[in-house]
């Protein structure tokens, strides 16, 4: 299809309330996008002129909300409150959300490839849900033979000697390429076993079961696995699919308050670039998130899935859309790695980046004041930190930063908030002078 150069129009699909959004199927398009002038602007509510070049595609985008007797035929007494279906053709998987779906046996043996399964975990979840899973995957088939390999738990562990303990584990085991691996833990447990899967044999069948809000909502989905490098995050790693996500909610009850709060940052990210109804629908309920009232979580959960199973359908490897899902993450990456892996948890330090995002916005000229109000008022509710540490100089931050991903033939690109709430651009078109304001607004030296 030939396509002109010039700047032009693409027109997305209003979002639909939460309260109206239908089930099962809903029309999108996918777009190929590729970058010009290093810029790419996507308002979401609203047509807009984005810079790119583009073919379109139809789709099928499924978010699915309906009662579970609709959805899931072969139990009718199942458990899953909601299905949200990853569309991508014959790799697309689903993302089962409900209370006690690890007593369900049928929801993980279903996504299980041959005889041999390696359950990847850490020495804080081990203790509490290594062996339901292992009877889950083992209740009335006794053909399964699953082993287990328990790492150490935190950022500081998400490195390639770790990753090497998966692989010693699956040789010495004798896991073959119809095994299966299953994700037992947080965004670094799912980020190192899916990294494990796509490198073993060159690709081994893999399923997600996240157990902190972090991973539920954001890192579990959508197939980016990795691991860090002492010079930047996340630089080593793959875009790899897993066979299903399994997110039983009743995991949460055992996640501490901090890490609760550090999951509601994602949370609140989807709201910021996108979804301006569910960010309304977070200030008015982000103390029932904090008390972790059930139906409030399950609902955060449920719509930041449906969030992102939409941008990872339409744009899977990140050559354009899927980088806004990055918002404060440049700043927050940067954070991570100045201050020390695991010094901060991944949302705490993603909380600091978006308000120096939202800061770095208003200093363009792009967003109102009442936009940056809402964020710092939000985060400070939740408890997480508003600035980053005091050790973070501009220099750390600007060193940080030029190895970022999103740094392309050396022009760093942001994601940053633009026009009304729930609107953003992803852009290497912008004032240098704001950025610097920016750092130097938020850094003492």
């Amino acid at each position: 299809m030939a396509v002109s150069t010039s700047s032009i129009t693409l027109r997305s699909f209003p979002k639909l309330p939460a309260a109206t959004r239908l089930p099962g199927s809903v029309s999108g398009h996918r777009a190929v996008l590729l970058l010009r002038r290093g810029e790419l602007d996507l308002p979401f509510l609203a047509s807009s002129s984005i810079s790119l070049r583009f073919a379109r595609k139809r789709l099928r985008i499924s978010a699915s909300t309906s009662p579970v007797m609709e959805e899931v035929p072969w139990k009718a007494d199942s458990k899953v409150s909601t299905i949200v279906e990853v569309d991508l053709g014959n790799r697309s998987y689903p993302i089962y959300i409900g209370s006690g779906l690890l007593d369900e046996p049928d929801l993980l043996q279903r996504h299980v490839h041959g005889k041999r399964v390696l359950v990847v975990t850490n020495t804080t979840i081990a203790p509490l849900y290594l062996d339901k899973v292992i009877k889950a995957l083992t209740h009335g088939n006794s053909n399964i033979s699953v082993e287990s390999v328990i790492l150490p738990d935190g950022e500081a562990y998400k490195n390639m000697e770790t990753l090497m303990k998966v692989f010693d584990k699956a040789i010495e085991s004798r896991m073959d390429r119809r095994c299966t691996f299953v994700a037992l833990g947080g965004g670094v447990i799912g980020d190192m076993c899916g990294f494990a899967a796509a490198a073993f044999l060159r690709g081994v069948n893999f399923i997600q079961i996240p157990t902190t809000l972090m991973a539920q909502v954001d890192s579990s989905v959508g197939g980016k696995t990795g691991i860090n490098h002492p010079l930047g995050k996340n630089l080593i790693g793959a875009f790899y699919q897993p066979q299903s996500v399994l997110i039983d909610t009743d995991t949460l009850n055992t996640l501490p308050d901090r890490e609760l709060a550090s999951g509601i940052a994602e949370v609140v990210k989807y709201g910021l670039i996108r979804d301006a109804e569910f960010f309304e629908w977070q200030e008015k309920n982000v103390q029932a998130l904090l008390a972790r009232d059930p139906s409030a979580l399950a609902y955060a959960i449920k719509r930041s899935c449906e969030n992102k199973a939409e941008v990872v359908a339409l744009d899977e490897k990140e050559s354009g859309l899927r980088a806004t899902l990055n918002l404060g993450h440049t700043f927050g990456h940067a954070i991570e790695t100045g201050f020390g892996y695991g010094q901060w948890l991944h949302g705490e330090a993603v909380a600091a980046g978006m308000v120096m995002a939202v800061d770095m916005s208003h200093r363009l000229g792009w967003i109102d004041d009442t936009i940056v109000k809402r964020v710092l008022n939000i985060l400070r509710q939740a408890k997480l930190p508003t600035t980053p540490p005091e050790m973070m100089t501009v220099e750390k931050f600007k060193t940080a930063m030029a190895v970022d991903k999103k740094v392309a033939d050396g022009l760093l690109r942001l994601i940053l908030l633009k026009g009304p709430l729930g609107n953003c651009v992803f852009t290497g078109n912008y004032d240098r002078k704001a950025l610097d304001d920016t750092l130097h607004a938020f850094c003492k030296s």
